[in-house]
């Protein structure tokens, strides 16, 4: 399945209310009537904040009989993953040139 949306992961994720529906999902599928019961805002604003997570691809959504199930889903967290992954591969190598710099000046002082 495609993903499209007009904001992207990181927007996505911006809103606590969002991110508060992904760790309720972490801990197992959840209909979106059981997803409202843990906020203080109103069911069509939580079907919302789950249909932005649906199009960022963070979650799927299961109909089931009259319930829609949602799941949590890889895709919506690969687009943050790989941009953590390059700044942890660009402090990596800050800290790896301090360390050379480092080491070259304890050389040079023997």
């Amino acid at each position: 399945m495609t993903y499209s949306s007009s904001i992207d992961s990181f927007q996505a994720i911006a809103d606590p209310n969002r991110r508060h529906i992904l760790t309720l999902l972490s801990k197992g599928e959840k209909s979106i009537n059981d997803i409202s019961e843990h906020f203080d805002i109103s069911r069509p604003a939580i079907s919302k904040h789950i249909k932005v997570l649906y199009h960022t691809g963070f979650i799927t959504i299961e109909e089931v009989g009259r319930e829609r199930i949602c799941y949590l889903n890889q895709a919506g967290f690969d687009e943050i993953k790989t941009w953590m992954d390059f700044f942890e591969q660009y402090w990596n190598n800050q800290v790896q040139k301090l360390e050379n710099l480092l080491n070259k000046h304890k050389n040079q002082k023997k």
